[in-house]
């Protein structure tokens, strides 16, 4: 099948599929153009519709706006990664909320007991972070979708960005799982495409 065939077979029209998935790509330099909270707003009121088991919602993003923040956070990325962070419009840090189950009743009400599925805290916090990657990645097609482009960056001392932003382990309730610089992509923002799998080599039929 033909890229052209398969673009045809999606009810996504072709532009949009281009924005979110072809063209789209992971930014390493921005312009300066800010990034305003009413354009988050508008892609966390986007994405926020996107699933998760059981309704959990744990993602939780804390955006780095104030110089002090970021000067905090400057100091616990690795290599290259020091200088993205700095330079970006916007840097967000896209955690997992371990106490995700206290909202259940509200976000799950048909099964009241949703809530004591989770009273054990490895299990709790297994299923926040599986659920919470989901979510960023939800998070990127929106970032996209706003005309933006994201560049996710896993190359940090996750630790040392807990302590900083979500307090000591003894009372720590979330923990960083990427960090996110969002903005208008510049000049030669990103490398090459780099190669993708074909379907043949991704799908079995049994």
């Amino acid at each position: 099948m033909t890229a052209t065939t398969a673009a045809r077979l999606l009810t996504l029209d072709t532009a949009a599929q281009d924005l979110l998935f072809r063209e789209a790509r992971t930014a390493n330099a921005f312009t300066s153009e800010p990034v305003t909270d009413e354009q988050v707003q508008a892609i966390y009121d986007l994405v926020k519709y996107a699933p998760t088991s059981m309704n959990q919602q744990p993602l939780r993003i804390v955006l780095v706006r104030s110089a002090g923040a970021r000067e905090r956070l400057l100091r616990h990325m690795a290599g290259g990664n020091a200088a993205k962070v700095s330079a970006a419009p916007l840097v967000a840090l896209l955690a997992a909320d371990y106490r995700f189950h206290e909202h259940l009743p509200r976000l799950f009400p048909h099964r009241p007991q949703a809530r004591d599925l989770y009273a054990d805290r490895t299990v709790r916090e297994e299923s926040a972070r599986f659920n919470a990657t989901l979510q960023i990645a939800y998070f990127i097609l929106g970032v996209r979708a706003a005309g933006l482009a994201a560049g996710p960056i896993v190359g940090f001392d996750a630790e040392g960005v807990d302590r900083e932003f979500f307090g000591p382990p003894e009372q720590r309730t979330a923990t960083v799982l990427t960090v996110v610089n969002v903005g208008r992509p510049a000049e030669n923002a990103w490398f090459a495409r780099l190669p993708r799998l074909e379907y043949h080599e991704v799908v079995t039929t049994v």
